[in-house]
Parts: C-alpha cells; sequence; structure tokens
C-alpha cells in the first residue's frame, strides 16, 4: 500500500498546487471586484460563470482528453488556466473577468478529471481508500492554503493574480516528470434527473436547494465580508471557518444518520443552518467575534448537508449504480450552483451585504419541509439495509471522475454490471 502511496504522490502534489491556486483566485476576484465598485449582481456572475463552466467541463471535456491524450490535454488545461488568471490581474474588466470565470470553471474541471483518472489507475482495491481519503484532504487543503494567501498582499495590486499564476504553474511540473501511465478514457458523464428523482426525492429536491444556498454562499461570502466592513484576513478567516466547520461536522452528523431517519437528519441540519442565516440576516451582529461564530454553525451544518443526501440516495439503489446516482446528484449540485449567486447577487444589491443571508436561509427551510413531508409519505430504510455514511465532496471541488476513486464504487461480486438503470434495492419504494 505504501507503494502505491508514492507513486502517486506527484498526482497528489500537483493536485494540492492546483487547488491552491483555485482557492486564491476564486476568493480573489469577488473581493477586487468589490473594491473595483462592481455591483453585487456583477460579482454574483463571477461564481454563476465558473459553476457554469465547471459542469460544462464535467460533461464535454472527455471528448477532448480524448482526442489528444491525458499529458497534452492537462498540460493545455493547466496553461490556460494559468494565463486566464495572469490577464485577469492585467485586464481589470467586468465582462472580461466573467468570461474569464467560465473559462477558467471548464478548465479546472477537465485537469480535476485527469488527476482524478490517472489516481484511479494506480489505486488497488486496498489501496483505493486511503488514496481516496488523501485526495479528499488535499483538495480541502488547498483551497484553504489558498483563499489564506490572500491575507499575505494588498489585493489592489497584480501581486495575487501573478501568485494564483504561479500556483498553477506549479500544478503542471509534478504531472509532467511523474511515470504514472495514461489512464484509459474519462467516464461519460450522464444527468438522467428523471431516474435520479425517482430514486430518492428527498435527496433530488435536497442538492439541488444546498448547491443554491452553497453556490450563493461561495462566491458572494467574501463580497459580504468586504461589504460588512470586514478586513482582508478577516474575510479569508471567515471563509477557511466555514469550510473546516463543515469538514469537522462530518462524522457526527454521519453517525447520526446512519441511526435514525437520513430525512431527519437532513432536516434537523437544513433547519440550524436556516437559524443561524436567519439570525445573522435580523441582527447583523458587528462584534467580529459573534459574525465569525454564527458563520462557523452556519457553515458546520450546510457543508455537512451533501454527503447525507447522497447516502439517503444511494439506500435506494444497487451498489453497482453508486458512480451513476452520485455522478448527477454531482452536476444536479452544479446546476444549483449556477442558481445560487445568478439570484444572490442582485438581492444583496437591493437589501444589503445581509440579506446573502436571506437568501440562504429560503433554501434550507425548504429542505426542512420537503424532508419532513416526505418522510410522512414513505418509511424509512431499515438501519441494516442502509447504505453507510462515508464523507464525500461536494461542489465545484471534485468531478463525477473521483467517484471511482470512493471504495464504494467498486462492484459487489453479486452487482448488476450489465444495466444502466438506477433501481430500488430489493424492491423497495422511493422516498
Amino acid at each position: 500500500m505504501r507503494q502505491n502511496l508514492f507513486s502517486v504522490l506527484a498526482l497528489l502534489t500537483g493536485t494540492l498546487f492546483l487547488f491552491l491556486g483555485n482557492g486564491l483566485h476564486s476568493l480573489l476576484m469577488p473581493m477586487r471586484g468589490a473594491v473595483e465598485g462592481y455591483s453585487e449582481t456583477i460579482l454574483g456572475f463571477f461564481g454563476t460563470s465558473w459553476a457554469a463552466g465547471f459542469v460544462l467541463g464535467c460533461i464535454f471535456a472527455r471528448r477532448l482528453v480524448k482526442r489528444i491524450g491525458h499529458v497534452r490535454a492537462f498540460s493545455g488545461f493547466i496553461s490556460i488556466i494559468a494565463i486566464t488568471a495572469l490577464a485577469t490581474g492585467l485586464a481589470v474588466d467586468p465582462t472580461v473577468w466573467i468570461l474569464s470565470r467560465a473559462v477558467t470553471g471548464f478548465s479546472s474541471a477537465a485537469t480535476a478529471m485527469i488527476i482524478e483518472s490517472w489516481l484511479n489507475e494506480r489505486a488497488t482495491n486496498e489501496s483505493r481508500g486511503m488514496i481516496f481519503s488523501f485526495y479528499i484532504s488535499i483538495t480541502l487543503l488547498g483551497v484553504v492554503g489558498g483563499q489564506m494567501t490572500v491575507a499575505l498582499a494588498d489585493i489592489n495590486t497584480q501581486t495575487l493574480f501573478l501568485m494564483a499564476g504561479i500556483y498553477y504553474c506549479f500544478a503542471m511540473l509534478p504531472t509532467l516528470v511523474s511515470n504514472a501511465q495514461t489512464p484509459k478514457p474519462l467516464n461519460e458523464v450522464k444527468l438522467d434527473l428523471v431516474a435520479l428523482y425517482k430514486n430518492s426525492p428527498v435527496s433530488f429536491v435536497g442538492i439541488l436547494l444546498v448547491g443554491i444556498a452553497n453556490g450563493a454562499w461561495g462566491t458572494l461570502g467574501a463580497v459580504f465580508g468586504a461589504k460588512a466592513g470586514l478586513s482582508t484576513g478577516d474575510v479569508a478567516l471567515m471563509m477557511t471557518i466555514t469550510i473546516f466547520a463543515g469538514a469537522a461536522m462530518q462524522i457526527p452528523a454521519g453517525r447520526m444518520s446512519d441511526r435514525m431517519d437520513r430525512r431527519y437528519v437532513l432536516a434537523i441540519l437544513s433547519g440550524v443552518a436556516f437559524i443561524a442565516g436567519f439570525q445573522l440576516f435580523v441582527i447583523q451582529p458587528e462584534n467580529v467575534m459573534t459574525l465569525l461564530i454564527l458563520i462557523g454553525v452556519y457553515g458546520a451544518t450546510a457543508n455537512a448537508l451533501y454527503p447525507i443526501a447522497v447516502a439517503h440516495a444511494n439506500d435506494f439503489a444497487k451498489s453497482s449504480d453508486f458512480v451513476a446516482i452520485s455522478g448527477g446528484l454531482l452536476l444536479l449540485y452544479g446546476i444549483g450552483t449556477v442558481i445560487g449567486p445568478t439570484v444572490g447577487g442582485p438581492v444583496m444589491e437591493y437589501l444589503g451585504p445581509y440579506s446573502l443571508f436571506a437568501v440562504t436561509a429560503l433554501p434550507h427551510i425548504l429542505i426542512v419541509v420537503y424532508a419532513i413531508i416526505r418522510s410522512r409519505m414513505r418509511a424509512p430504510v431499515p438501519v441494516g439495509e442502509r447504505d453507510s455514511y462515508q464523507s464525500v465532496s461536494s461542489g465545484t471541488t471534485v468531478t463525477p471522475e473521483s467517484l471511482a476513486l470512493n471504495p464504494r464504487a467498486q462492484p459487489l461480486p453479486d452487482a448488476d454490471a450489465e444495466t444502466g438503470d438506477m433501481p430500488a434495492k430489493d424492491g423497495r419504494e422511493t422516498a
């Protein structure tokens, strides 16, 4: 196992630098845009453009990679990302920046898919779980590290744009010198909305709503911090707290969901996220510590919703359908992240920065209501028959290609590998 981990060290190192660049650039642009006086609507389009590009990259980049090969495709897409990061430091223009976010989102999806396919090719059944955990941890550390880099220089200068470009260039080097063999062609990604809804209406609706809330916060959280008068360092700390709080909440929330109806867990966590967001909207705390505590509570609960919804969806499906279901839900989440900042920007522009939490509160309270309604319509899956909870990443951090790394993606001996359908386990009705 140790030998397998060493063999993917170069790939994981490249991943770290890739997400350092993503974390820095994605936080820098809305903060700099706020300083430049761009409206909240324009700033929201930064996130809309990125998310749309990422989702399209997950769907269409596979064809480009197949045509020109993994190594050349990876080098090409990383070069595009680096050039775009540097260009946005030179051309400070809202239209250019919106278009650049779409290009970066598409290219980031392509590079992440290539890395994930490489890792999957090198993983064995014994090392797959550890490599998957390492990969998720590195993406988390990369995003957080990139965000904290914002505090190291003046956002009004080109320095941070240059640092983002440097991160991306470093991301290219480890993979180019690696001896990892060229993997198999990327898996085709399909988004079957009807099948996803039939499999689990709660997961379908819940993940779309979580994507809307998280998309609004992920793009406009930095704008809120700037408009609320926080320093650059406090904004970076605020965004980091939500990520770490969500990661810390994964284990207790997962254990709770393994012992009780997952729909109730979704309702409880969404309810707490709603209360935290509503308090922020109403109270509008001026004390930074109070603000960070409430935002920490919000991040812990809001960021724990996605993996529970995925586990609930897999409770009703065959093990062989894990990749199809989880991949579809990941793309559905991406659609939500397109909607969130598109709606959140105009609301913030007319109602003020704290109205961002009103935008996030609405999807969360809708999850509470819908999960409770559905829990009255179908009995919960017996504990002994449930798919055991495992943490999975959501949003525009990983692609559906990463799902092949998850141990749950490996077919069981009696798994039905022939069908691409997503029937319920043992004939159970959907919930």
